[in-house]
């Protein structure tokens, strides 16, 4: 498929985006033009996703960053503006699923570090980007459709995702005209992430069949509404959620 050049001169930050849907949104983003800035964790993630994208022609800069650490994230922008002297988008794609407890068992350690990773850190990320951030550029937040029905076995994790929704709200105000902020929700994607989900064939096979297209997501399908929603195509559009998630039931 031959893809538009929508971000030829762009420059484009997702956090956690070394595997899974971070790594096809900055494929994506790489592939139409972008300059991309990845990161995750682990040196070598970081190295070997660097590479992976290299090799189909994308620039990318890759850099260490544990996001609910305020050093990191700090290193983040200064490394991204030190290389390319701006930001025109960024994708807020990091998060936690620790334990799947019931909320009320669910310990305080737990709910801290659901909140700081999947909430807090995109707000902290942002407060240090947000100098750097050309006029016209978007911010796109990745929610879950667990947002909008949280899971017993996933329920404070839905919770966080629901937050997003609101945060995407908040943000579209504070940082209108110049930041244009969106969120997209997945539904079920086999990824790492998603893997104590989906490795089971009688619960993927379920999961399937409650989808009107009888089929999970992949990384391509988040990647592609993830780049529109950051594109000019969608210069009208802020605010929103986009919900990819194959016809699962999706409003409040």
């Amino acid at each position: 498929m031959a893809l538009m050049k929508r971000f030829q001169g762009k420059v484009a930050i997702i956090t956690a985006s070394t595997q899974g849907i971070g790594f096809g949104i900055a494929e994506r983003l790489g592939l139409e033009g972008a300059s991309v800035v990845i990161s995750s964790r682990k040196q070598k993630n970081v190295d070997e996703a660097v590479e992976k994208l290299k090799v189909r022609g994308i620039d990318a800069l890759g850099i260490v960053c544990h996001v609910s650490n305020a050093q990191q994230r700090k290193n983040l922008i200064d490394k991204t503006i030190e290389r390319y002297g701006k930001i025109d988008v960024i994708v807020s794609n990091a998060a936690v699923n620790p334990s799947v407890d019931n909320i009320l068992d669910s310990q305080e350690s737990v709910l801290d570090k659901l909140w700081e990773i999947n909430v807090k850190a995109s707000i902290l990320l942002l407060k240090d980007a947000s100098p750097h951030l050309e006029k016209g550029s978007s911010v796109v937040f990745i929610s879950s459709i667990a947002a909008y029905q949280p899971q017993s076995s996933m329920a404070m994790y839905g919770v966080t995702k629901t937050a997003l929704l609101g945060l995407t709200k908040a943000l579209a105000n504070e940082m209108a005209p110049d930041t244009r902020v969106n969120t997209v929700a997945p539904g079920f994607v086999p990824t790492h992430f998603a893997d104590y989900i989906t490795k089971d064939a009688s619960v993927r096979k379920r999961l399937e069949e409650t989808t009107l297209l009888n089929r999970l997501g992949t990384t391509e399908d988040m990647a592609a509404a993830t780049a529109f929603l950051a594109s000019d195509d969608a210069s009208y559009i802020t605010g929103e959620t986009l919900v990819v998630a194959g016809g699962l039931p999706s409003r409040l």
